[in-house]
């Protein structure tokens, strides 16, 4: 996975969302597959993930442990969270999502972007490994954005797809047929 070498890793923020593989579960609370994310405050941008069926203290650890040890370490009120060995400062909210904004913020993200991810969607993964390949590709994506972002100046962000395909300059003749139909539409 692809990280900026901007990133302040002071502040880290942890989330989970979930979702379904193959077919939506008949149990009490319908989920069976979890995506967890730990997420940087500046730039915005994915430093950690997993994906599994169960949260399970033992996979936030590993996400926990994969990256460089943050000063603070941000979550909501699941009582996983008590059970992880933080290396800085772990700061529980449990009465709002005050501190985890950014991180429920990128997981809304990652359900708008990615289409097996919408609720009430057509579409669905049938693996799991699918499922992680698709998202590894996307947040590698999406932390290069995040980059490209902080790289221009605020007087000239336009944050669109054409913007972010010149940058990343792509040679293939999709993106390039892309580019094209942009510059066309953008003229009329």
């Amino acid at each position: 996975m692809w990280i900026s070498a901007k990133t302040d890793f002071s502040d880290f923020e942890l989330d989970e969302i979930f979702h379904f593989i193959n077919r939506r579960e008949r149990t009490e609370t319908k989920e069976n597959t979890y995506i967890m994310t730990m997420t940087s405050r500046s730039p915005r941008q994915i430093v950690g993930f997993a994906v599994e069926r169960m949260r399970s203290p033992e996979v936030i650890q590993q996400i926990v442990d994969s990256v460089s040890p943050a000063k603070t370490y941000h979550t909501d009120g699941y009582t996983i969270y008590r059970a992880i060995d933080f290396l800085g400062w772990h700061n529980q909210n449990n009465l709002n999502k005050n501190d985890t904004h950014n991180a429920e913020s990128i997981n809304s993200d990652l359900r708008h972007y990615i289409p097996g991810l919408r609720r009430r969607s057509k579409i669905f993964y049938r693996t799991l490994e699918t499922f992680r390949a698709v998202l590894s590709v996307f947040i590698d994506a999406y932390n290069k954005f995040g980059e490209y972002k902080l790289n221009r100046s605020p007087n000239k962000v336009h944050r669109t797809i054409f913007d972010f395909l010149q940058w990343t300059r792509l040679d293939t003749s999709f993106s390039k047929r892309v580019l094209t139909n942009l510059r066309v539409w953008v003229k009329l």
